[in-house]
């Protein structure tokens, strides 16, 4: 449940000496009246209590870092003066009125606190020029993080152990999505995701994962990123038009396959699926080198057996994807559980 809204005056101008800094486009740029909510009972506690209290204002002193950007919107870094951190995901445009925005909010975050898979939402904000949710931060950053910045510099950023975790932890977050959660919640469907991709996929550093931004697909209005973000885009950022826009679960396990072809195969391999399809015999056999990381016997079949997942997941036709259930059963079939 959400506590009671707080109202905050945060006409505030940083004093010399202040640890602070502004970065072009980002939340800092703005002091104005707004209204915060806040979420009682996770385990990110503001001010040590679960009345946990904060202000616009302390957000514009903390320290502030974009970590990406996308259609939706910005992620930002936020190191408050006492040291706690949290990721701000800041909207460019939302599609609903304040009222609106906070009966959804609470919605989403009532699921997320559910759920040890997906990233929890602490508090939120909706002014008139800006509006934003503030998550929990992972310092290992996103799968995308990983495997970019290994790719980079040439090495493996995850062994193969650490992959097939972390695409178990994704699958478990859609399931509950899919299955736990009830379909509609007056003006929001609640069993879709509707962003799944590596970017939002979250690593703890004992490498589970956790999925960001479940549902804030239903806050936003798209937006084409800028012309100079698109010449230069950050090592995390995935090409989007591999990936499936249309919010329902038949798009999730679309997108999920993606993931795992990224795992897999590399980030060329989620382009080449109908090469790979084509290929997959003779991948089985060894005829052609798939797979990005060495693979011994075992970690191979494993291999393949995700690979007819990522296959079957992202297959043209909607109707004849997997469901979550399915994913999650294949999975299980060759992995020992704990």
């Amino acid at each position: 449940m959400l506590s009671r809204a707080l109202e905050a005056k945060p006409r505030w101008s940083p004093r010399h000496g202040d640890n602070f800094s502004c970065k072009s486009g980002s939340i800092l740029e703005y002091s104005e009246d707004c209204i915060v909510g806040f979420i009682d009972d996770l385990p990110l506690i503001f001010c040590g209590n679960s009345e946990s209290r904060l202000t616009l204002r302390e957000v514009l002193r903390g320290s502030v870092a974009v970590m990406g950007e996308s259609r939706l919107g910005m992620t930002e870094k936020v190191v408050l003066l006492e040291g706690k951190i949290y990721a701000v995901k800041r909207f460019r445009r939302v599609s609903v009125g304040r009222r609106e925005f906070r009966k959804r909010v609470e919605k989403l975050a009532e699921v997320s606190q559910k759920c040890q898979y997906i990233v929890p939402i602490a508090a939120y904000l909706y002014s008139k020029r800006i509006k934003f949710v503030v998550c929990g931060y992972y310092p290992m950053g996103s799968l995308a993080d990983l495997l970019a910045g290994g790719r980079e510099f040439g090495h493996t950023a995850l062994g193969w152990k650490q992959r097939l975790r972390i695409a178990l932890d994704i699958a478990q977050a859609i399931a509950f999505i899919h299955v736990e959660c009830p379909p509609y919640e007056k003006n929001i469907q609640m069993n879709v995701h509707g962003n799944i991709k590596a970017s939002n996929v979250m690593i703890n550093s004992n490498f589970s994962a956790c999925l960001s931004e479940y549902g804030l697909a239903q806050l936003a209005e798209y937006e084409e990123v800028s012309d100079t973000w698109q010449q230069k885009p950050p090592p995390q950022q995935e090409p989007e038009s591999i990936y499936c826009d249309k919010f329902c679960q038949q798009s999730d396990i679309y997108n999920f396959g993606i993931i795992l072809l990224d795992m897999l195969g590399g980030s060329k391999a989620t382009s080449l699926r109908h090469c790979i399809e084509e290929k997959n015999e003779e991948i089985r056999r060894g005829g052609i080198e798939f797979f990005e990381i060495s693979l011994e016997r075992k970690a191979r079949q494993q291999a393949l057996k995700v690979l007819d997942i990522a296959l079957a997941c992202t297959n043209k036709l909607p109707e004849a994807r997997l469901s979550i259930e399915q994913v999650l059963k294949y999975f299980g079939d060759f992995i020992i559980k704990k």
